[in-house]
């Protein structure tokens, strides 16, 4: 991100502003309007929400006036509106994607299906497109840059969440030379296979976070969603399904992080991997075979080698997401991509006994949970990824709680987009 202090000056100075269109105004959202319109050179245009109040109270939480804000129910009337400098707030995700005046989409949902909705939306209307959404891009994201790419325009995931943030220690050290052997994040609550929305309820009332969210991160979901896009950025894989997630501090990690041969936890190098501990932070683990730099590293109190930590403590979320959006603008680049086909999918595991007949529900709900695996045992195994589970996928057998389900378990939800575009994906990567 370096320089884009400047340029976003430069783009003040001259009275211009990169117009952005978010849609989803929960907490990420929320916090990131406030933060933008703290920005040179950008300008939160468009905020939408499927609760309007939500999308409104955004601006005003933001400081903006009553008076320079007011709703769209149309895209002409978006339109109408931005020209004559107001603040846009609907319910309406097109219209965050479509309006004339938008020069970059972020969604901010969270949600696989509406997160495949306003990628093509955005894409189809020459939009630059920022994915806070990593559920969507660990089952699509493939599809999704390439008809980017096509389009002209950049698909990215976020800085600020934990991918894009590892993503920039990974691109530093490689850029340096060094050999990145682990690339990593923190978790700061223990996984909990089985809760829901019901037993997280009250935690989640206090914190002010949705129940669905909250249950996505503590029964590990989420982790497993960011540890897929951060191998399929960088080819990167777990050791193991769902990864090791042992238990440590930052000083503990370039020897935990090791080859088992070498007093570690690890089979091979090359691998993705969180740790319970040192959450907020990523890290990554870097490695030189030359005596000489290790001798530097020692000197500058690295650690004694042959592994060392690079540890950023914190990422600050839908804070730094505008980031992503100015760089995908002004230089045309993206945060975090995948690097082609998927390298590693997220799949769908039973979170309780389930019987034939019964509807599953998804991420951060009741029936199924997510893990890591290759992308290519999943489809050995035939795998349903878990982007693809929605309220309307129907069980056909019964499965058992810790079973991994399958497609021939299921009738899938053929009418979604998100399905629509994963089986092109299947086809062409």
């Amino acid at each position: 991100m370096l320089g884009l202090n400047y340029k976003l000056e430069e783009l003040e100075e001259k009275g211009k502003k990169i117009k952005f269109g978010i849609v989803g105004a929960g907490q990420m959202g929320m916090g990131m309007v406030s933060q933008v319109m703290l920005m040179k050179g950008v300008c939160p245009s468009v905020v939408a929400d499927i609760n309007v109040e939500n999308a409104r109270k955004a601006f005003l939480n933001a400081g903006v006036k009553e008076d320079d804000v007011a709703e769209a129910k149309t895209i002409a009337q978006a339109n109408e509106l931005m020209e004559r400098g107001k603040y846009v707030y609907t319910s309406d995700a097109e219209i965050a994607s479509k309006a004339n005046l938008v020069d970059v989409v972020i969604d901010a949902t969270g949600v696989p299906e509406v997160g495949a909705k306003i990628a093509i939306d955005s894409i189809n209307n020459k939009k630059h497109i920022v994915m806070l959404n990593v559920e969507t891009d660990v089952c699509i994201g493939p599809i999704l840059k390439k008809l980017a790419d096509n389009a002209g325009v950049v698909y990215t995931g976020s800085a600020g969440d934990e991918p894009g943030a590892v993503k920039e220690l990974y691109d530093f050290a490689t850029s340096a030379g060094f050999e990145v052997r682990v690339i990593g994040k923190g978790k700061n609550n223990k996984v909990d296979l089985e809760c829901n929305p019901d037993t997280v309820l009250e935690e989640a009332t206090r914190r002010g976070v949705s129940p669905h969210m909250l249950t996505s991160f503590k029964d590990g979901t989420k982790t497993m969603v960011e540890l897929a896009c951060m191998s399929n950025a960088t080819g990167y894989v777990a050791d193991v399904r769902g990864a090791h997630g042992a238990a440590g501090q930052v000083s503990d990690l370039p020897s935990l992080l090791s080859l088992k041969s070498e007093g570690g936890i690890l089979s091979h190098y090359g691998v993705v991997e969180y740790i319970n501990g040192v959450a907020p932070g990523v890290f990554i683990i870097i490695s030189s075979p030359l005596d000489t730099v290790r001798a530097e590293m020692k000197y500058l109190s690295m650690g004694d080698g042959p592994n060392y930590v690079l540890y950023r403590p914190y990422h600050l979320t839908s804070l730094e997401t505008p980031l992503s959006a100015v760089k995908a603008v002004l230089d045309h680049q993206s945060t975090i991509v995948p690097m082609g086909a998927l390298v590693s999918e997220v799949i769908t595991v039973a979170k309780k006994d389930l019987k034939a007949g019964e509807n599953l529900d998804g991420i951060g709900g009741y029936t199924v949970y997510g893990t890591i695996e290759l992308a290519k045992t999943a489809k050995e195994i035939n795998a349903v990824p878990l982007g693809l589970i929605n309220r309307k996928t129907v069980l056909k057998k019964d499965v058992k709680k810790g079973e991994v389900i399958t497609y021939d378990m299921v009738d899938l939800d053929a009418s979604s987009l998100v399905y629509q575009l994963r089986k092109l994906q299947d086809r062409f990567f």
